[in-house]
């Protein structure tokens, strides 16, 4: 299939990475220009060699950045961005406002969080994935609706107006990785003031980490098959690290371990 496009510049590689990973999913094969390109013609764009005796010329200047110039600390800025929020409403602002973390130029959407914010339960997750990041909301794909039904079976739902069956849900990276990636520790790392900040507002009674990326943000650890089931505690709070329902969608033999967390889960709260 061929699809004539216009080819627009984009400002960051994220940027241009998001856009072609939206025309293949709406299945574009082959790049078909109006005109064909003659390679031959493009030495006309480049700068033409000196003459021997043509004068040389400064270079002009531009605003970029000198080599040397100090580089902004972004786990700082995120930090002093994160504690000037008093609400969650001046933490969702902050946050999307926030513009030193490249994942968020190839987003559509700042996903920031859904449930009850009085909930005793607040579930943290990875990233969004491309459902979410066209929602807006987090866990809304076929590992949301997994994780739906998860938590309805021990009574606890991200509907509910009672805060002792309601559930808070929210993730590490707000904003989703190219092609579904893992999202590196830097951007973990440039993420987590907020993260903590979150936390501190909602002030749940229990954290449930869905995966492997909110047990390095809050736990530093990783390999989830080793921690799931086993309590820990993290910023005071008691941590409960499960796999993530997309791990489960993958491997329905693992549901069995999933559904003895849930009950752990609900003997706590008891």
């Amino acid at each position: 299939m061929g699809i004539k496009l216009d080819i627009l510049e984009p400002e960051a590689w994220q940027a241009a990475l998001a856009a072609l990973d939206w025309q293949i999913e709406m299945g574009v094969t082959d790049w078909v220009q109006d005109s064909p390109v003659s390679r031959y013609d493009l030495p006309d764009r480049l700068e033409r060699p000196l003459a021997p005796d043509a004068p040389i010329r400064a270079a002009p200047q531009t605003d970029a950045p000198r080599a040397d110039a100090p580089k902004t600390d972004a786990v700082e800025a995120a930090r002093q961005a994160a504690q000037s929020a008093l609400t969650l409403d001046d933490l969702r602002a902050a946050l999307t406002s926030f513009d030193l973390c490249e994942l968020k130029k190839g987003a559509r959407s700042t996903v920031f969080a859904d449930g009850n914010p009085a909930a005793r339960v607040l579930i943290l997750g990875e990233a969004p994935g491309r459902e979410e990041d066209q929602e807006g909301l987090p866990f809304v794909g076929r590992a949301g609706q997994l994780l739906d039904r998860m938590f309805e079976a021990i009574g606890l739902s991200r509907q509910s107006a009672d805060p002792a069956s309601a559930l808070y849900i929210t993730n590490v990276m707000p904003w989703r990785p190219p092609q579904n990636r893992e999202p590196e520790p830097d951007e973990i790392a440039m993420m987590r003031p907020f993260l903590e900040r979150h936390i501190a507002l909602i002030d749940p009674d229990v954290i449930v980490t869905m995966g492997n990326t909110p047990c390095m943000a809050l736990l530093n650890q990783k390999g989830i098959l080793r921690l799931r089931g086993n309590w820990t505690h993290a910023l005071t709070k008691p941590v409960l690290p499960m796999t993530h329902p997309a791990y489960l969608l993958r491997n329905p033999a693992a549901k069995r371990e999933a559904w003895a967390d849930l009950l752990s889960l609900k003997a706590r709260l008891t």
